[in-house]
């Protein structure tokens, strides 16, 4: 089956709410399977049946499950990609419902309507010692939310901030963790970065890294992890372990934007 998948299926485009990846592995190897589903999963696809998968039909789900679609073929599976509308059996409510608790979203993992803004040059404070979450949040902010922001450090619980300042990855911040976000994920969201594939993989392995709950693990997260400690060992100077971090992730993120996954 060839890869490309024509865009003026037919069908009203109002139709075609529906991106439906139909499958079957071969019994060996035994990982395949368990890998395949593993990376529905990741993707928040809903299952239909046990070897038929629906996403909403995006440009960027259409992208991730071509790439399956082709590493099942290449193992000797089968793949088949095809539009739909469902006008029987299901409704498109129940399916909504079947994303929702596939991908594991809650009221404040749905997109926001507006992307928040902040005026350049303000404080962001947060606990002293920053490691993964701080770290990468730190540059996060100053490379595509505030690029003139300075940094101040503070022992956590009991530091009143001062006017104008704004706190991230500690108690009652403005951005920290939220729901299963971390708050490098959170910052993501909610000043709409998301649409970034790199940026939301860099997410994904800091969430691993800070959450120790392995949700995503991919494969460079345990490498990233011993960076980041070799950092956090070398600098006692939070400022010089941003600056460190800093250096590492602008690398990280020019080799995720060149990859697929």
């Amino acid at each position: 089956m060839n890869d490309s998948f024509a865009t003026d299926a037919q069908g009203a485009p109002d139709e075609r709410r529906w991106l439906l990846l139909i499958h079957q592995v071969p019994p060996k190897p035994d990982y395949l399977r368990v890998k395949v589903r593993r990376r529905l999963q990741r993707l928040g696809a809903a299952a239909l049946k046990s070897t038929v998968y629906a996403l909403r039909d995006t440009e960027e789900a259409l992208e991730d499950f071509q790439w399956l679609a082709r590493e099942i073929r290449a193992q000797g599976g089968s793949a088949m990609l095809c539009r739909a509308a469902f006008v029987g059996g299901i409704t498109d409510e129940e399916v909504e419902a079947m994303l929702h608790t596939e991908s594991g979203e809650s009221d404040a993992d749905r997109p926001r309507a507006t992307a928040e803004r902040v005026a350049p040059g303000r404080v962001w404070v947060t606990r002293a010692g920053v490691f993964v979450d701080r770290i990468a949040s730190a540059w996060l902010i100053r490379r595509f939310i505030d690029p003139e922001a300075t940094f101040r450090f503070v022992r956590g619980r009991g530091e009143t901030p001062r006017a104008g300042e704004l706190r991230f990855d500690m108690y009652e911040a403005e951005y920290t963790h939220e729901g299963e976000r971390c708050t490098f994920q959170t910052l993501l969201a909610r000043f709409g970065l998301e649409g970034d594939r790199a940026l939301r993989a860099i997410g994904e392995v800091v969430h691993d890294i800070d959450c120790k709950d392995e949700k995503y693990g991919r494969p460079e997260t345990a490498g990233i992890a011993s960076l980041i400690r070799g950092i956090a060992e070398a600098h006692d100077d939070d400022g010089r372990r941003i600056e460190r971090g800093s250096a590492a992730l602008d690398d990280l993120y020019a080799a995720f934007r060149k990859t697929r996954r």
